[in-house]
């Protein structure tokens, strides 16, 4: 089941959703499904135990594969910092998202772009199914 949450800011002292939008619960990135409910992403029936931080990193670049992410971009999206502190948090939070998908050889889902920054490296999904070559045969 792909329950949809309300998303947008969120208004007063109630929390309630000031906006109509709508967000998936769930988002495929490659072969990881991202739940947003669990804030976790599985490989099948595995779980990966990501973090909050990881998982918003995922889930951010899983909102457009393929799209490069600045660090700048990441900082100001995932981390709500408006300033560049100057530090390599985004680059060690990569570094753990990759190190839990090497296990399943996903470790490239994540990308270093040439020109700075990060991608998902996946093949795009178009009306929820992935789009893949047909083997000769």
């Amino acid at each position: 089941m792909n329950a949809i949450l309300p998303a947008g800011p969120r208004s007063g002292n109630t929390g309630a959703p000031c906006s109509d939008v709508m967000i998936p619960r769930f988002r495929e990135a490659g072969e990881v499904t991202l739940d947003l409910f669990h804030r976790d992403g599985r490989i099948a029936d595995r779980w990966l135990a990501f973090h909050p931080r990881e998982f918003a990193l995922v889930w951010r670049l899983a909102e457009h594969p393929g799209e490069r992410m600045t660090r700048r971009q990441l900082l100001a999206e995932v981390w709500r910092i408006h300033i560049d502190p100057e530090t390599n948090s985004v680059a060690v939070h990569v570094a753990r998202v990759r190190a839990k998908l090497e296990p399943f050889g996903l470790s490239r889902l994540i990308a270093t772009h040439p020109q700075g920054g990060y991608f998902l490296d996946t093949q795009p999904l178009q009306d929820g199914y992935l789009i893949t070559q047909a083997e000769p045969g």
